[in-house]
């Protein structure tokens, strides 16, 4: 999934065919769980794998037909870009293993908190790591996230380590990735391109040893593996595309569809549990959430104002 820090739109306004774009990424975000649920039956790391190795095609193509294959020639010849795009490769690789494994046993809410809770921990990452001191109303929302934790940490006896562990791992990767000077379809690319070495060599000792289940578990599950990788490049490099015609106003609102259809398909389709402590913590982080969204709306606006303002008159 992604996140409103990991690109930036237009200044003056939105474009429909990046809505449109942005809006048809996350409605497949927003199914995914479907389709993770159809291979549950398959290891979280062998499915990891999959989807790594098959979006290497998928990412080369969109590459050859946008003619940007020069970019990625550079970016093997720099040993400092290829050690950025390691970090963020092995990042994203942990927040799909999280993931993959998550919906597979049963824990799609708490997959859907851990996307919630994500654009405040990026708030909180840019205050700590970047000094960027965040307002009143963007530190109310970090502290009803925190605590929205905490109620699920004492009702079940421990940390809510799955929403835990894909809020850091998506937080650190959008933070880093932003920080790779490559463009999005190059960048995510490169990541799989680095991935697919140890990721095919799993698939073959895998096979070899008889525990795979890519051939020898019937063709159904040849095809779900193939499919991996479309679930996977199809979506990113549609989103990509999109958020680079949208203001980052409108992409931080529209990150919040996905986990919203992920977290109905959990309780209503699923039929997970849904108690008492997990309604808190979820109220807590709506609230939040509106908190947060109201102050980004506000700054967007002031700034659009203050930049109007500055405009010279024609």
């Amino acid at each position: 999934m992604a996140d409103a820090n990991s690109t930036s739109g237009p200044q003056n306004g939105d474009s429909p065919r990046g809505f449109a774009f942005a809006l048809t990424a996350y409605l497949l975000w927003g199914f995914l769980p479907f389709f993770m649920k159809a291979v549950a039956h398959i290891p979280a790391p062998e499915v990891v794998a999959h989807r790594i190795v098959w979006s290497v095609p998928l990412a080369g193509l969109v590459l050859v037909w946008l003619g940007r294959t020069g970019d990625i020639k550079a970016a093997l010849r720099s040993p400092r870009m290829l050690g950025m795009a390691t970090l963020t490769a092995v990042l994203i690789t942990i927040n799909w293993g999280i993931y993959v494994w998550a919906i597979g046993a049963g824990r799609a809410i708490e997959t859907a908190l851990g996307y919630y809770i994500n654009p405040l921990f990026s708030i909180f990452l840019g205050a700590v790591l970047l000094k960027e001191m965040p307002d009143r109303a963007q530190m109310v929302a970090i502290a009803l996230a925190a605590v929205a934790v905490g109620v699920l940490a004492f009702d079940a006896g421990g940390l809510p380590w799955v929403s835990i562990g894909l809020c850091l791992s998506w937080g650190f990767y959008a933070f880093f990735r932003k920080t790779l000077p490559i463009g999005p379809n190059q960048g995510f690319f490169l990541e799989v391109l680095l991935l697919s070495v140890p990721a095919l060599g799993y698939i073959v000792w895998l096979e070899a040893s008889g525990e795979g289940h890519f051939g020898d578990t019937g063709m159904a599950d040849v095809l779900w593996l193939l499919a991996c990788g479309i679930v996977t490049a199809i979506p990113l490099m549609i989103y990509a595309n999109g958020a680079k015609l949208l203001r980052l106003s409108t992409i931080g609102i529209m990150q919040y569809i996905a986990p919203t259809m992920i977290f109905i398909i959990a309780v209503f389709v699923f039929g997970e549990p849904f108690g008492t402590a997990k309604l808190i913590a979820f109220i807590l982080i709506w609230v939040a959430l509106v908190i947060y969204s109201g102050s980004m709306l506000r700054t967007a606006r002031a700034r659009r104002i203050a930049a109007t303002e500055l405009k010279p008159a024609e």
